[in-house]
């Protein structure tokens, strides 16, 4: 954040020179610069750039308001909240009006007499882009009151006649003039409450009980709201729909390069996950996206593989501390304890009762297996499964450490295998060699080269 302006009165501010600009001016302006320029103003989206991207900005470019469809997880509250930087980053305000308004545009009647009163002394402040974007997420419990505003009784008790439009206390849609207004699952706003917004979105006013007011509002509004086939709570009714410039459907991530950035962006990871992990978490996510034992409606959000990550990520460093380990590594063994707690984030078709265990089981082994022939594709595993035929066997857990791991594996005279298998995953700490050659003993068992058994908190395979 660079300092604000210092300019502090209305006839500095035009002897500088500055223009005044409405929102969607500012937004437009904006971000054709950032286009002309090269520069990406949608940081931190991830496998939209050839869909949604574009609309989004013929949408804003048109001057629309926006509504984002789409199932949980898609990315539309983050979507919302990158318009915040397509504002300008300081902009002037005239000092202590309730509304904010521009200097040049005064919209109250309070803001109107001081203009008329001050002239060129008229105070000035600045106001950050961030202070510009107002977030309400819709409940039922929404009122008129805190979207548009009511009447302030304590302002009447103070002796102001109920006329007096000095009474009013305006809600979070006037004081957002200026700015960006967000509306997170704007089905669940009841209709009349809808009603209420229908000017706004046209007329760009407001209406409070029987007052004579009219304020010319410059808002953006946006919205998101999930798709009316799955979201039962309500619906947006067919005028204010009508209003919103742009309807944008929004998805999951098409490519798996794509899911596995969502990841690394969004997760905090208190231990380190190597890639490997991130990737089965990614096809695993894919892979109940595309299940028939799946209700597809509701989608699988990627806070699904979020939450994976950083469970794995806890349970590597739950270990470290219990058993004494030198670095908190995840490792294979740990998806287990992420499939133990995700369950309630998917919901399943009605026919599924009790066989939601086994269906992530079978998903998650599938993924590792995908996840096994993309790494280790070409690689000779032969001494390695040479030597379980011999007898070997290798023990493994969630308490079990890295080294112990690693001292537990059969020696394969003259060959290079382990090597080999943590080169094709860059891997060189213990905790990420670990994790590599547990990789590639699970790929052995999914193909049914080795034997496992599961028991107790350890894994054998021989």
């Amino acid at each position: 954040m660079t300092e604000a302006p210092t300019i502090s009165t209305v006839g500095e501010l035009r002897a500088s020179g500055h223009q005044h600009k409405h929102i969607r001016e500012e937004i437009r302006d904006n971000l054709l610069a950032a286009l002309a320029a090269g520069r990406n103003p949608w940081p931190g989206l991830h496998g939209l750039d050839d869909t949604v991207v574009p609309q989004l900005e013929r949408a804003l470019i048109a001057g629309h308001d926006v509504v984002l469809l789409g199932e949980r997880g898609q990315g539309k509250t983050r979507i919302l909240r990158t318009l915040a930087g397509l504002l300008d980053e300081w902009t002037p305000v005239i000092e202590g009006s309730e509304l904010g308004e521009h200097p040049y545009d005064p919209i109250t009647h309070a803001s109107k007499q001081r203009a008329e009163k001050l002239g060129d002394d008229l105070p000035i402040t600045w106001r950050h882009r961030a202070e510009r974007y107002s977030e309400k997420l819709a409940t039922p419990d929404t009122s008129v009151a805190d979207l548009i505003g009511d009447v302030d009784p304590m302002k009447v008790a103070e002796g102001r006649s109920l006329g007096d439009p000095e009474t009013i206390h305006f809600g979070l849609i006037p004081r957002s003039h200026r700015g960006i207004v967000a509306i997170n699952e704007l089905p669940d706003l009841a209709e009349r409450i809808q009603v209420a917004m229908l000017n706004v979105m046209e007329e760009r006013d407001i209406q409070i009980r029987g007052y004579l007011l009219r304020l010319p509002l410059d808002v953006l509004v946006v919205a998101s709201a999930n798709p009316e086939d799955y979201t039962n709570r309500g619906r947006i009714i067919t005028p204010l729909k009508d209003r919103f410039g742009a309807e944008i459907r929004t998805h999951y991530p098409v490519e798996l390069d794509d899911e596995v950035a969502v990841i690394r962006q969004e997760a905090h990871l208190v231990a380190t996950v190597p890639d490997a992990l991130v990737e089965i978490l990614a096809r695993f996510t894919r892979a109940l996206r595309e299940s028939s034992s799946v209700d597809q409606r509701s989608g699988v959000s990627a806070r699904f593989s979020i939450a994976g990550a950083e469970t794995i990520a806890a349970a590597a460093l739950h270990r470290r501390v219990i058993r004494g380990e030198d670095d908190a590594v995840a490792r294979v063994v740990d998806l287990e304890t992420a499939v133990d707690v995700l369950g309630g984030k998917v919901e399943f078709e009605v026919g599924e009762e009790g066989r939601e265990r086994a269906v992530l089981d079978h998903l998650l082994r599938t993924s590792t297996a995908d996840t096994v022939r993309h790494l280790f594709k070409g690689l000779d595993l032969a001494p390695l499964v040479d030597a379980f035929e011999n007898g070997s066997m290798v023990t493994t857990g969630e308490r079990v450490t890295a080294k112990d791991f690693i001292d537990g594996l059969p020696s394969l005279a003259g060959s290079t295998v382990y090597d080999d298998i943590a080169e094709r995953v860059g891997a060189t700490t213990d905790g990420e060699r670990a994790c590599a050659i547990e990789l590639a003993l699970e790929g052995l068992y999914l193909i049914r080269k080795v034997g496992k058994q599961s028991g107790d908190g350890e894994t054998i395979y021989g």
